[in-house]
């Protein structure tokens, strides 16, 4: 057996070398017969994290098949995919500088397909925010404004036109969207240290 230091550090490396992308994740899901898309999946994990769920609470697993798989359980290599994918997501919130990834269509994928990808994206959060975090009165006024945001974009039906306008405008969506995940992250998020100090320590 390798010594954890090790394990963690290999796990690094993988992560260094493939972080995963929208289409690799979404067609993989597919072929385990999951029918989400990685925006949502991506969303919702995202929202259970920044909503306060401990970083290495498990219960984000069968949160997840209640949600997107009618409370089946997850089949060997997607339950390995969605591991892949929290770890991921941990690590990007966890980085300093703004370092969270939205998993959405890459800039080439049709206007509309990111749009539709960002707002999956967004529904999934609050799905996940809610399952974390109920009491919003408790919550700043800066995280309640951006879950209105959210609300409101979540909403969003319109086809967009592809035309330089759009792009910028879905451009300035998805970094605010990006901006209000962080927020929430760095006010209700917990830290690795908050973890650490469940275990009683002898005084």
């Amino acid at each position: 057996m390798a010594p954890v230091s090790q394990t963690i550090q290999n796990k690094r490396e993988q992560f260094v070398e493939k972080q995963l992308d929208y289409d690799s994740v979404s067609n993989k899901l597919s072929q385990q017969g999951v029918i989400v898309d990685a925006a949502e999946v991506h969303g919702i994990l995202c929202g259970m994290l920044c909503g306060g769920m401990s970083l290495t609470d498990q219960k984000w697993l069968e949160a997840l098949s209640e949600t997107i798989n009618q409370g089946d359980a997850f089949s060997d290599p997607t339950q390995h995919l969605l591991n892949s994918l929290f770890n991921q997501t941990c690590q990007q919130l966890l980085e300093p500088e703004f370092a969270l990834n939205l998993l959405l269509p890459d800039d080439q994928a049709p206007i509309n397909d990111r749009g539709a990808a960002l707002i999956n994206w967004v529904q999934g959060f609050m799905l996940g925010f809610g399952l974390h975090q109920q009491d919003l009165m408790q919550c700043s006024d800066d995280v309640k404004e951006a879950l209105e945001d959210f609300s409101d974009i979540s909403r969003m039906e319109e086809p967009m036109d592809a035309d330089e306008e759009s792009e910028k405008a879905l451009l300035e969506v998805e970094e605010y969207v990006k901006i209000s995940a962080i927020l929430c992250f760095s006010e209700l998020g917990q830290s690795l240290l908050d973890d650490q100090q469940d275990t009683p320590s002898v005084h």
